[in-house]
């Protein structure tokens, strides 16, 4: 049986109040709507959405613990102590990793870097990785986008005599006795106002409280925080966190630094994956070319080459490392292809009434063959976005039954699999996404029979249909330049703060042509406009002049010979 092609469900957003079309007449309705669904409804809100990179950063030591974090950080660099900064193997951890040892090092501190492996590590401290930086000389631990549910290995550390400061974004334990007994910098364990920054966000607001407090002149100051903004833009969207509020701030800054090409690694990823061409660098190239590069090196390997390569000042050796990085990649997109394949068979066999999708490789479950497990959550994404319910997927790997979850927004994935802990050595995630390790193959037996039954209860009578978010309905009418130069100021876009999508129905396509050199891509026009479908012409070859249609699309500059016109891109297209 070949795979089910689901109907992609298009969801308007509610339309907006006219109680507030009337509080704002200076805005355009349709950029209103836009506003009030990213629910800014109130002038400072509006204001500072609109002027994101001038608006001030907020003071890194409203932390609580941040002044005592600096002072013992500041004691371990005037004694000659050895610092250790300890990452995690993904972009956010990668990037906050090389941030705070570039600014440390900056600050004459003596550094080491610890990133432990993703498959024989897992992630967050672990006692060897404390025993082997002991051993080398490590007198104080700082952890980045990792630490927060590390209570035993903090008092395991601080046993050994070192010091340790933990930075990290993720939740924190919901009893306060299961904190690690050390200086915490989390804006979900404080009273900080802002609670979304990335694992790397908060490695920032650390670098520019030693920035500020060393006795440096006020231009220098300014320039080492600059520097590593690149750094903070790229872990912050690869992480996928909301880009509304001081995200959105820090990306903004961030992505002039990365479109000044200053930081060598990054610039020679950004030409040998050909990135954009000459062409400025968005979010979304973050977020779906550099981000998954960086995260290859700890899916395939290790995540020190993407440590290296953003730090390196050698120009040989970034054209080097950039390159592998690219291969893995190529090499991660294959295999999670391979995979992705075989798991789809198995679903039309026999899991299409299931409400979730609990999928294990074969020597999971007795068999032979094994699914490398840095992919496993690219798979359940595919999974999860291909079927439009939760996905979890399995492998074994020495022993180890792991398995990784992606959801759908009727189920908090972290929630169900919480609720099964019996079954599980360890766990963690958000409402979207999991990671999960199984006691047993009897355990996943139980585990998959009772984690299918918890998702058909709670997901009874939910519709499941890949659903494409519209944000506003409007007529060929509303667009010109000036509307499409207004949306640009929605840039950067990214999670919270999608790229807006728009519907228009009932047109009548006026003309029809194929581009590119396998006729891949189709061009519509519709009245005066013209619009663009990459990879739709197969889908739309029933398409004619004359039909009249409903269209799923973005809007957007098409420059060509120096001129600049309002294009539509197609997202989804439908005869009436």
């Amino acid at each position: 049986m070949g795979m089910i092609i689901m109907q992609n469900k298009w969801q308007l957003k509610p339309a907006v109040s006219a109680d507030l079309v009337k509080q704002f007449p200076e805005y355009n309705k349709i950029i209103l709507q836009l506003l009030a669904n990213r629910n800014l409804i109130e002038k400072q809100a509006i204001e500072t959405f609109f002027l994101p990179v001038e608006s001030k950063l907020l003071d890194p030591f409203l932390f609580k613990d941040m002044r005592a974090a600096v002072e013992l950080t500041i004691q371990h660099i005037k004694a000659g102590d050895l610092i250790a900064v300890y990452g995690d193997y993904d972009a956010d951890g990668v990037t906050s990793a090389a941030l705070v040892t570039e600014i440390l090092k900056i600050l004459k501190a003596k550094t080491a870097v610890y990133i432990p492996a993703r498959i024989t590590e897992g992630y967050g401290l672990n006692k060897k990785a404390i025993d082997e930086l002991k051993k080398n000389g490590a007198k104080l631990i700082i952890t980045v986008d990792n630490g927060i549910r590390n209570k035993s290995e903090v008092e395991y550390a601080r046993g050994l005599g070192l010091d340790v400061i933990i930075s990290d974004h993720h939740e924190v334990p919901a009893k306060r006795e299961d904190w690690p007994d050390c200086l915490i910098i989390n804006p979900k364990a404080d009273s900080y106002p802002y609670k979304f920054l990335a694992g790397v966000g908060v490695a920032f607001k650390f670098a520019r409280a030693l920035i500020e407090t060393a006795k440096l002149d006020v231009n220098t100051k300014t320039k080492l925080e600059e520097k590593i903004l690149d750094l903070v833009a790229v872990g912050t969207v690869a992480d996928m966190v909301s880009l509304i509020g001081e995200n959105r701030a820090l990306v903004g800054r961030g992505l002039k630094v990365v479109n000044q090409r200053k930081r060598l690694g990054l610039k020679e990823l950004i030409d040998i994956s050909q990135i954009n061409g000459a062409k400025e660098i968005k979010a979304w190239n973050i977020g779906w070319q550099i981000g998954p590069r960086l995260n290859s090196a700890g899916r395939m390997d290790h995540a020190n080459t993407a440590y290296e390569l953003l730090i390196t000042k050698d120009k040989a050796e970034a054209v080097q490392i950039a390159q592998s990085l690219n291969e893995k990649n190529q090499a991660r997109q294959k295999i999670t292809e391979e995979i992705f394949a075989a798991a789809k068979k198995m679903v039309e066999e026999k899991m299409l009434a299931d409400k979730i999708l609990v999928v294990a490789c074969p020597s999971s479950v007795g068999g032979s063959g094994v699914w490398p497990e840095g992919v496993m959550g690219l798979v359940a994404g595919r999974l999860c976005e291909a079927y439009a319910r939760p996905a979890l997927v399995i492998t074994e790997h020495q022993g180890e039954i792991k398995g990784s979850g992606r959801s759908v927004d009727e189920l908090n994935i972290i929630k169900a699999v919480e609720k099964l802990s019996e079954h599980l050595k360890r766990f963690g995630g958000h409402a979207a996404a999991c990671g999960f390790t199984v006691k047993s193959r009897e355990d996943l037996a139980a585990f998959t029979e009772k984690i299918k039954a918890l998702a058909a209860t709670a997901l009874a009578g939910v519709e499941l249909a890949p659903k494409i978010l519209v944000e506003a309905e409007i007529d060929l009418a509303d667009i010109n330049d000036e509307f499409v130069e207004i949306l640009e100021k929605f840039e950067p876009c990214g999670e919270e703060n999608e790229r807006p999508k728009f519907l228009s129905r009932g047109l009548t396509i006026m003309d029809k042509m194929t581009m590119g050199a396998d006729a891949r891509h189709v061009k519509f026009r519709f009245g005066s406009l013209w619009a663009v479908g990459f990879g739709q012409a197969a889908n739309c070859q029933n398409f004619k002049i004359g039909d009249r249609v409903d269209v799923v699309y973005y809007l957007e500059f098409n420059e060509f010979n120096g001129r600049r016109t309002a294009q539509m891109k197609i997202v989804d297209i439908k005869k009436t």
